[in-house]
């Protein structure tokens, strides 16, 4: 009978003596003189020779542990066979570490684990990359691997984070008389504005179920249903072109109450909102929030969500143009455009190749190019050339606000494409002059929305939301005549410059709500073919009602100062929705498809692509 060296690195059970008294990241000076027990993956081991050093780390952050090679020499040869992502438990007694050695005063640098005893649990083969917060692998690998990607603690923060403000929500929620009611994953197909993800049904084919892009249609039964006041933590699916703040499943804080207004509405999501960012952030938020119409966002800021952290605001001055002798301007007046300004402080010094390049970014957004007004130390001067004179120059920038030092940069062009062109001018100027504070949060209702909007593509009058929102009561003649003038009784809720909720007063009278559905060309037989189940429970006494959803994941996002939604969900997909840690969507087995009634056109790949 061979004996194992009391060296060798042999992986043992977790023995109770070995079960955790304190997370990683939560011992402190506090715990001085205790004996505790650790849990983790190696993170680093540092062979000082005489001394020993094993960083480990869980969920909650790292500790070091240290031992004496003289002391314990056995114990130190154990340590220095531990590779990075081994799993163990160590036990030891907390102490404070040389002053000369801490990094900073006080918390965890303050102290270390002196070490007694170490337990190997589990092995691990070599990571494809380092498993630390300031991580150099790219994003396909990071998702290849995902579950060593959610060991950075970084990561554990953010899903912590995620927890918070879905706990809060659950709190500030139930505490208004709101009941968490879950709505089903396989419904019918409604229109919401996106390609709905298809389920095929085996009981009866050639039937299919659809995931719900959201819950709209079922959180208003739910109201018709006398439940009054509900919420859910709703996940949705949409099957759209994806980017940094969209992926094909997420998650919605889905609200809905009877007998209520916008004012209703406004006052239950500023709660949630103030107590969200106040528990995770510890930013307090004045209430009532701003409010500003669709149409005054988009004249001042170039955006239905615009960021107020800074100052800077459109002109439109089409007025000062339409009888100059600037023709660029003129003709473009005449042909029913518009001419929108902005003031830049301190930008009389840019050059013309700035000048180029903030050019370039308005021109694949259908503006020709910038007309700029410099307001230098040495008088004015213009890319207008002498066609007008000082003095209209002059009266210009006064229209605009302008002071010595500044520039005024103007576009002109039809007047959405024009304001959202000069919008994003906006926040490329602000952003590269650091003009927008750190720490700063100013939420802002936006209101009054057009109802519809014409299809690029097609023509087609569309919603802007969903057709199920209400109307302005003064607009409501205008739904048949003049539909692109109609007002909706839509809001949503703007935080910097992301979207992070919206909704609408919703639709109850059944007449009305065949209008509208009229107005974006569904007839009575479509209507009643694809969800004749709600227009049925509109007659059956149906009480006003309202809603609004939060994209929960953007709201993570901006809570954790990240620009991808992927960074805040545990097991997101990439832009071309594929899941690379488990390869879906892929291909199924013949007889599966066959017991759906299914069929694959010939030639059609089963492979995905990689």
């Amino acid at each position: 009978m061979t004996t194992r060296d009391e060296n060798e690195l042999a992986v043992e059970g977790l023995r109770p003596e070995l079960k955790r008294t304190h997370y990683c990241g939560e011992v402190s000076e506090g715990d001085v003189g205790k004996r505790v027990v650790v849990n983790g993956w190696v993170h680093k081991v540092r062979d000082l020779g005489g001394l020993v050093f094993v960083d480990l780390r869980d969920r909650s952050g790292i500790v070091q542990l240290a031992v004496d090679a003289q002391q314990m020499p056995g114990l130190a040869a154990r340590c220095k066979q531990l590779r990075s992502e081994f799993v163990v438990s160590a036990t030891g007694k907390v102490e404070l570490r040389p002053q000369e050695t801490r990094r900073d005063e006080g918390g965890a640098s303050a102290i270390e684990v002196r070490l007694e005893s170490l337990a190997l649990l589990s092995k691990a083969d070599v990571p494809p990359f380092v498993v630390q917060d300031d991580v150099k692998a790219k994003d396909e690998l990071r998702l290849r691997y995902r579950y060593l990607d959610l060991r950075r603690p970084v990561m554990a923060r953010r899903l912590t984070t995620r927890h918070l403000a879905m706990q809060e929500t659950r709190r500030v929620l139930s505490d208004a008389g709101f009941i968490e009611v879950e709505t089903p994953f396989l419904i019918r197909s409604t229109p919401e504005g996106a390609r709905d993800y298809l389920v095929p049904s085996r009981i009866k084919p050639g039937n299919f179920y659809a995931l719900p892009q959201s819950p709209q249609l079922l959180k208003q039964l739910l109201m018709v249903g006398g439940i009054d006041r509900y919420f859910q933590m709703a996940r949705c699916f949409r099957d759209e072109d994806l980017r940094a703040n969209r992926q094909p499943e997420f998650t919605q804080i889905d609200i809905e109450m009877s007998f209520g207004d916008e004012s209703d509405i406004f006052d239950v999501a500023e709660r949630v909102t103030c107590a969200v960012y106040k528990r995770v952030l510890g930013v307090e938020m004045n209430r009532p929030f701003l409010t500003m119409t669709f149409d005054e966002a988009m004249s001042q800021y170039g955006s239905d969500c615009p960021d107020l952290r800074y100052d800077l605001k459109l002109s439109d001055v089409t007025d000062r143009f339409r009888d100059s002798s600037f023709a660029p301007f003129a003709k473009a007046i005449e042909a029913g455009e518009r001419v929108v300004g902005l003031c830049v402080p301190g930008g009389s010094d840019y050059s013309r190749r700035v000048i180029e390049s903030l050019s370039a970014i308005v021109r694949p957004l259908g503006v020709f190019g910038l007309v700029w007004v410099k307001l230098g130390p040495d008088g004015v001067k213009s890319s207008m050339k002498g066609e007008t004179t000082g003095s209209f120059t002059e009266s210009l920038a006064q229209r605009m606000g302008a002071k010595q030092g500044d520039i005024l940069l103007l576009g002109s062009g039809q007047k959405l494409k024009l304001l959202a062109a000069m919008g994003r001018l906006r926040q490329h100027i602000a952003r590269e002059a650091k003009l927008i504070p750190e720490g700063r949060y100013v939420p802002l209702w936006v209101t009054e929305f057009p109802l519809f909007e014409k299809d690029e593509e097609t023509g087609e009058i569309v919603p802007m939301h969903h057709p199920f929102s209400g109307i302005l009561p003064e607009d409501e003649p205008l739904l048949e005549t003049d539909p692109l003038r109609v007002r909706g009784r839509l809001y949503d809720l703007v935080v910097n410059d992301q979207e992070i909720a919206s909704g609408s007063v919703r639709i109850f009278d059944p007449e009305l709500q065949h209008r509208v559905l009229k107005t974006v060309g569904i007839g009575e037989e479509e209507a009643r073919r694809r969800f004749g189940f709600f227009l049925d429970a509109l007659r059956f006494g149906t009480p006003p009602h309202c809603g609004i959803a939060f994209g929960f994941d953007r709201m993570v996002m901006q809570l954790c100062g990240v620009n991808s939604i992927s960074e805040v969900i545990a097991f997101p997909k990439t832009t071309a929705a594929s899941c690379l840690m488990t390869g879906a969507p892929a291909a199924v087995d013949d007889s599966v498809l066959e017991e759906l009634g299914l069929r694959l056109e010939r030639g059609r790949d089963k492979e995905v692509d990689k």
